[in-house]
Parts: C-alpha cells; structure tokens; sequence
C-alpha cells in the first residue's frame, strides 16, 4: 500500500544542512518532515575525526554528531522517513514528490538539501585508505597533516585551493596533475606557482595508493607518466583527491535553475527562482562545502520557508475575508 502525506515543510536530505533547517522549523511549530535519502546523515557519516565544527573542545566522530543532530530535530518536532525521492513536480503548490516505492508526499514549502559528493579517482587502495590518509577535504583533515609531507591529486580550482591551505600546516606539499598545464584561474596559478613550499608532479597520474604494513595507513602513491607510461612511487603521509564535486541534483534538472550542477538562490538567501523552494548547504555551495556553513544555510531555509509561509496564509486570510 501506498500512502500520501502533506507537510507544510518538505525537507529533503538529512545531513548538517537539513537537519539545521528541520530544528528550526520543528521550533517554529511547522512540523516538517525530513526525507532522509540514500545516505542519512550526509558525508559526516563516511567521516571519522571531526575538529572544527563549533563548540567541541575534543575530536568528535562525524556519525556520532549526525546521530545528536538527528536526535534534536526529532525532540522538538521534526518527522523522519527513510524513502528516496524520484520524481518531483514544482509546477504548482502544493509541490508533488513521489518515493521510490510509489509513497507520494506534497508539502507548501520544499528544501532541498540533497548535498554534494566528492569525486573520486577509482583507483586501488583509495577506498581502503579514506580517512586513513586519503582524503576530499584539505579543510577538513589538513589539520591532522601538520609538519607532514602531503599531495594533491588535481587541477582546477579546488586543487590549487587546497594545496595553498595546506602550506598553513606542511612545509612539504605537492600537487599531482596528468596534464602539463592547470585549469585553475591564473590568480591562483600565480600564487602557487610562487609558493617555496609547493611543487608540482606534471603529467603523472595516480595508479595506487599504497597502505603501510598492518594498520598503518597512508605511505605513499604509486604514479603513472602520462606521457612516457613511466610509473614512480611517491611517499607521502596524506593525500588530498581534489578533482571536484558533484551536487545532488539530477532530480531538478530542467525544473529549477542550476549551475554547474548547483541549485541558483538568490543572493544572500536560500531563495530559488520558484517560490516556495529553497536550497541549502553543499547542493547550492560550490565554494566553502563545509558542514558548519551547510548547518547555517539550513537555519536560513528554515527562516525563508516560515517567512513564505507567513505571508502566504495572511495574503489567503486576507482573500478570504474580502470574498465573504
């Protein structure tokens, strides 16, 4: 059997981001419902060592956070439903999402925080070695690398970005790209092109991430010339796979606006160009992707949304009254 439900809020995704967003509603008396997705919880539950998000003194485990958040949301009010969303319908409200088991929800406000996933090389020892050595987020774990050797697999942008961060804790950074040239804007090839403690491994691409013996983690990359076909070891403490990102956003393809993948919102709001909708944390964010900054813009779905709602019932009571 299937089953209909109607919530005033919809949210979809139940990392940082939605779960910001399902507190501050729940508080504000909407009674949202979360449709939690394939991976409850988002990326902070594939993540081990958590340092930085606020008011932790000591390390912190990512599942271990997603499960207290999760909690809160539902102690004052949140609804959580284990489905995935296949198919949605913005084009009138109440908007219309279907599961994939045929359960139909309809809700007056949607945000979307599906998130943004990495993107991997695929290559021996990388799964094996993630959090053990091998990371996506210089931001995140740089920390963990102070006074060690690290590299950077890519680029573009994001590589050069987080080589250059990673100088605050290495003195001994490398960047591995496949091409002979970068991608990344000529500002940031400049800056890091100058940099002493930066230097670059053209043409070479990674084979192997190799593992110590027993549990030891991360000692180094196997590489590959491009070129020449040559293949070299390279030791290293930690990796950083820096070749982007993709948001998860093939449900609103040709329905809401995008770029490069990422949910457009209007400016400083989580805001998108369908009244009604909004957009929060990594799906929209191509720049922080942090899980604090996700929780913060979740916080501002959750005020637009009630905001929205508030003006759309006083505008039906308005109505109302001058049709009597």
């Amino acid at each position: 059997m299937t089953t209909t439900t109607h919530s005033r809020m919809l949210i979809l995704g139940s990392g940082p981001a939605g779960l910001s967003a399902a507190i501050y509603a729940a508080r504000a008396g909407l009674k949202p419902v979360v449709v939690q997705g394939m991976q409850p919880g988002g990326q902070l539950t594939i993540t081990t060592d958590v340092e930085n998000y606020p008011g932790f003194r000591e390390v912190i485990q990512g599942p271990w956070l997603m499960q207290e958040m999760q909690a809160q949301a539902e102690h004052v009010g949140a609804g959580m439903v284990w489905d995935q969303i296949v198919d949605v319908d913005l084009s009138q409200r109440p908007f219309r999402l279907t599961g994939d088991g045929g359960n139909v929800y309809t809700a007056d406000t949607l945000v979307i925080s599906t998130g943004a996933q990495a993107k991997w090389l695929g290559v021996e020892g990388e799964e094996a070695l993630s959090g053990k050595g091998v990371s996506a987020c210089a931001t995140c774990d740089g920390f963990f690398y102070r006074g060690k050797k690290v590299v950077v697999i890519g680029g573009g942008n994001t590589a050069v970005e987080e080589a250059l961060y990673l100088t605050n804790h290495s003195q001994d950074v490398t960047l591995i790209h496949r091409r002979d040239s970068l991608r990344a804007e000529k500002i940031l090839q400049e800056r890091l092109f100058a940099h002493p403690n930066i230097k670059i491994l053209w043409n070479k691409a990674v084979k192997r991430f190799v593992g110590g013996e027993g549990a030891a983690g991360l000692v180094g990359v196997d590489l590959i010339d491009t070129m020449t076909g040559e293949e070299t070891h390279e030791p290293t403490d930690g990796a950083f796979v820096a070749i982007g990102h993709k948001p998860a956003t093939e449900l609103f393809e040709g329905k809401l606006e995008l770029d490069e993948g990422y949910i457009v919102v209007e400016k400083g709001t989580s805001k998108t160009a369908i009244p009604g909708v909004f957009a929060a944390g990594d799906v929209t964010d191509k720049i922080y992707r942090q899980a604090v900054t996700a929780a913060g813009m979740g916080c501002m779905a959750a005020l637009d949304a009630e905001r929205f709602l508030a003006e759309a019932d006083f505008e039906a009571t308005k109505a109302a009254a001058a049709a009597e």
